[in-house]
C-alpha cells in the first residue's frame, strides 16, 4: 500500500541540495516519488510501506548531512 508523508528538513540551500535529498530517498526499495521544496524546507515522499518505513527514509536523508524534523502524514 503506497503511503504519503511530508518530512521538515534543515540545511537545504540549494539544487545540489535538492538531488542529494531526491537521490538518497530514491535510492530506496519502496519509494516511488520525493518532491523537494527547497524554499518550504520540506520534502513529500510517496511510498511502498511493504517494503520501507518512515525510519529508514530519514535516516537516508541523515547520512546526506541534513537535520530531519516532524513527520506529517
Amino acid at each position: 500500500m503506497t503511503k504519503q508523508i511530508q518530512l521538515q528538513v534543515s540545511g537545504m540551500s540549494c539544487q545540489s541540495c535538492v538531488k542529494s535529498v531526491t537521490e538518497s530517498a530514491m535510492a530506496l526499495d519502496g519509494v516511488e516519488n520525493v518532491d523537494v521544496s527547497l524554499e518550504g524546507g520540506s520534502v513529500e515522499i510517496a511510498f511502498d510501506e511493504s517494503k520501507t518505513d518512515m525510519g529508514s527514509i530519514a535516516e537516508a536523508i541523515e547520512e546526506q548531512g541534513y537535520e530531519v524534523g516532524m513527520f506529517q502524514e
